[in-house]
């Protein structure tokens, strides 16, 4: 018999469905992004005395953090064609293990060349896990959940930056065994629990609804169905053709470079926290730091949570990611005014950590309304590769104007990103019946 008709399941039933994916589904995927974010950034906080002890200026740390995007983005649209061919549980489990091994080897480096191997290692084992979860969603969330279960999976940068600012300054003071630096021990540490991670993947994480052993038949073929009728196109399609295909559209190629600008505030922000906390006070402790570091994303997480939340009430995304980019400006341009009162800065800190992390949920939940079926698996990835050039520019211009003892001179670029982003997705036309396909969902995710 075919699947069945998914009117025959009730709202409650439905919704009872999707709490329950959520609960097997949504913890997986945080604990993936929490590690992978706090394993690309972690360089934010090693710096603070890898520099010293290898030398690393400002600009060589700019480009340091940067130079991993460059291999990211080259096979960041392969990675997520074959997250297709083999299936999401063992290609999302080759990610993690891969990167949790390169992570670990960033803490033997002994020189800026070899930091520069290593990152760009990195970014090649990392190649594609934000647009492979993002598509792993699509395949599981419907478009009046997918917001907030975006929002749950992006929730996961704000928990990665608090736990790695609080990790990272303990460990820098505190951890030095077998006459091993502090910093090294910060990559050590924070990359091998992935490893474990990506194991665990393998036995835990079902490909697709059909897969999960914990839905029943009707319960999955409800979910399948239920995804599929919001799209015309057959969802096979992939390949370089369509990749082509999705960043000839005109929307796409508009969002797409919109998010470049966004994700240079974005980054910009995220690589250089601890060295602008540091310039605030050059008397605080490593540790200091990390707890001072860590208080910017708590607020951001919050904010995250409750821009995701209105977005999918109110069913819109454009205005709503339109604002959390502007305050983001702002609160750059405060930090740079107030950097010499820690108090007010860390208030301008926190609302720029609301605006880039509150960005994120409604920008991709409307990202995935305007693509075809046929377009998401390259769609997204093509979107994220561009926006992935962001993470290269953002950091090594500020890393290029920036000194040593100013950091905040270097963050007029972001903020000249930010307002650019802000410009281009006020001049984004969505269509009436995009509007339409994501309606009020007053039941949250989980």
């Amino acid at each position: 018999m075919g699947a069945p008709d998914r009117d025959t399941v009730s709202q409650a039933e439905g919704q009872a469905i999707v709490r329950k994916i959520s609960v097997r589904i949504i913890p997986i995927v945080m604990l993936l992004y929490i590690f992978n974010y706090m394993d690309r950034t972690n360089i934010s906080y090693a710096q603070l005395t890898m520099g010293e002890e290898l030398g690393i200026t400002t600009a060589a740390f700019g480009l340091a953090s940067s130079i991993f995007f460059l291999a990211y983005v080259v096979f960041e649209v392969p990675s997520n064609m074959a997250l297709k061919k083999f299936g999401a549980r063992v290609w999302l489990a080759r990610i993690a293990i891969s990167w949790g091994l390169v992570t670990v080897l960033m803490g033997f480096v002994q020189s800026l060349n070899q930091l520069y191997g290593v990152r760009i290692l990195l970014g090649i084992a990392e190649a594609g896990l934000y647009p492979g979860l993002l598509l792993y969603l699509t395949l599981w969330f419907r478009q009046a959940d997918r917001g907030r279960a975006i929002a749950m999976m992006a929730m996961a940068q704000p928990i990665a930056m608090i736990v790695g600012s609080f990790t990272g300054g303990l460990i820098l003071d505190h951890v030095s065994w077998f006459d091993l630096s502090g910093w090294r021990w910060v990559f050590i540490l924070q990359g091998a629990p992935t490893i474990l991670l990506g194991v665990a993947v393998l036995f835990l994480l079902p490909s697709l609804p059909k897969d999960a052993k914990w839905l029943s038949k009707r319960e999955a073929d409800w979910v399948d169905s239920s995804i599929k009728a919001e799209y015309d196109e057959p969802e096979d399609a992939d390949g370089w053709r369509e990749l082509l295909k999705a960043v000839k559209n005109p929307r796409v190629l508009h969002l797409a470079v919109a998010n470049f600008f966004a994700a240079c505030g974005l980054y910009g922000y995220t690589f250089f926290v601890p060295q602008i906390i540091k310039q605030m006070n050059p008397e605080y402790s490593s540790t200091n730091i990390g707890f001072l570091g860590a208080l910017p994303f708590i607020v951001g997480a919050i904010g995250m949570f409750l821009i995701a939340r209105h977005s999918d009430r109110t069913g819109e995304r454009r205005f709503h990611t339109m604002g959390a980019l502007s305050l983001a400006a702002v609160g750059l341009l405060g930090t740079i005014l107030t950097v010499d009162t820690a108090q007010v800065a860390l208030i301008f800190l926190s609302m720029t950590a609301i605006g880039v992390l509150g960005y994120l949920a409604p920008y991709w939940a409307l990202a995935s309304q305007v693509l075809t079926r046929a377009e998401t698996a390259v769609g997204l990835a093509a979107i994220n590769t561009i926006a992935a050039l962001g993470g290269f520019a953002a950091p090594y211009v500020i890393g290029k104007n920036a000194t040593a003892d100013d950091v905040t001179i270097g963050l007029y670029f972001p903020i000249g990103c930010l307002v650019v982003s802000v410009i281009m997705l006020g001049l984004v036309k969505v269509r009436e019946g995009e509007q339409k396909r994501t309606p009020r969902t007053p039941e949250p995710v989980a």
